[in-house]
């Protein structure tokens, strides 16, 4: 079936063009900025909006009232999908916050018979510890940390679909440890570390490319000690998750840091809980009551516990409180995570021959409509 998406303004990497979008199948196959004819082809009528990739969120830990945690199946994946997918996500890494090795491996075969199944938008599966630091563990439950030994290692290579990304602290592994999952296919990040700037260092060389969510549990920058942000922020390379809700990390901070790294080299994540795309907004984790505050989610002692932030909302502060480009954002919010997970040969920009995921947003960059592979996706049936 081909789709022309008319009076559009179409977001690119190079700039905003104002003209025609067309759709062949799953495909791009066109962007014109002259007349199109009607013949043969469905015409939906943009109105003077904007076209943006598909937005790419490797760090969900829930929605639609579900945390991946608690249902580590191929249902559970699709539904967090489903409630992010009207915030524009079309790409998603389901998150697994720190949990037994046998909750790891469930939710790995999960992410492999939801990819298999077709679920639209699983593009693999982010473990978040537990190989992290006590010092910097945020929400998570230390009592479920642990060493990265050989079995844990073994079930990290293990995942048959889709890519594997594990947030790690490099001060409680070995470069060799890096090395050999990055030469396995594994992405490695550092995050919910305490790591010095040396080590965070060595860690980059040895195979660490991004940094999760970039300022918060993490070993700040200090003058006298850079520390895991002096790292990531002096690197001009690995790619850094950064929550653009103004509560994670203050607006000016955001502002600071986009100016010391190329802006692709920055992902836009929400890390997200069942409150996004939900009614409810308290839920249970590790035995806490979490609730949603000023708009993060908190426990009853204040402590933050990931975000109720969605993907458009982040694009919209990207413009609005940071004073970036629509483009800028869209590279932040599609094309550096596209480029992370090594999938920018499909996915990530709107050009000619990339799967058709689209974002639709109106003049005041309100969600008019999300499409996945050219169309408004049709989950599958889980009965």
């Amino acid at each position: 079936m081909t789709v022309s998406f008319i009076n559009a303004q179409i977001v690119t990497p190079d700039g905003i063009i104002t003209g025609t979008l067309t759709c062949e199948g799953e495909t791009i196959a066109a962007i014109e900025t002259g007349p199109v004819t009607e013949r043969d082809r469905e015409i939906v009528d943009v109105a003077g909006g904007y076209l943006l990739p598909g937005f790419i969120d490797t760090q969900v830990n829930g929605g639609g009232g579900v945390l991946f945690n608690d249902d580590t199946t191929l249902e559970g994946i699709a539904a967090i999908g489903r409630a992010h997918r009207a915030y524009g996500t079309t790409g998603y890494l389901p998150t697994l916050i720190s949990d037994e090795l046998e909750v790891i491996d469930a939710a790995m075969r999960a992410t492999e018979a939801a990819i298999e199944a077709g679920v639209p938008g699983v593009l693999g599966l982010h473990i978040e510890g537990p190989f992290i630091s006590r010092e910097r563990k945020g929400i998570h439950n230390p009592d479920l940390f642990r060493t990265l030994d050989a079995q844990s290692k073994a079930l990290l290579k293990s995942l048959k679909r889709g890519k594997t990304l594990v947030t790690l602290a490099p001060e409680n592994c070995t470069p060799a440890d890096i090395s050999e999952l990055r030469d396995a296919g594994v992405l490695i990040a550092a995050g919910h570390t305490n790591a010095t700037y040396d080590t965070a260092k060595a860690a980059l060389k040895a195979g660490v490319t991004s940094f999760t969510h970039l300022f918060n549990a993490m070993s700040p920058m200090t003058h006298r000690a850079p520390g895991v942000v002096g790292a990531a922020l002096e690197d001009q390379t690995a790619w850094c998750g950064l929550i653009v809700d103004g509560r994670h990390v203050d607006w000016a901070v955001l502002r600071i840091a986009l100016r010391t790294r190329p802006i692709d080299r920055f992902m836009l994540v929400t890390d997200a809980m069942p409150t996004v795309g939900s009614k409810t907004k308290t839920f249970m984790l590790n035995g806490k009551r979490i609730h949603v505050e000023n708009g993060v989610c908190v426990d009853d002692s204040g402590t933050l516990a990931g975000s109720d932030l969605d993907m458009v909302d982040a694009v919209r502060n990207v413009v609005q409180m940071l004073g970036r480009t629509l483009p800028e954002a869209a590279i932040m919010a599609a094309t550096a995570p596209a480029n992370f997970l090594g999938l920018e040969a499909e996915r990530g920009t709107l050009s000619v021959g990339r799967r058709a995921d689209i974002v639709w947003l109106d003049k005041k960059l309100n969600l008019c409509e999300t499409i996945i592979g050219g169309s408004v996706p049709i989950y599958v049936d889980l009965t």
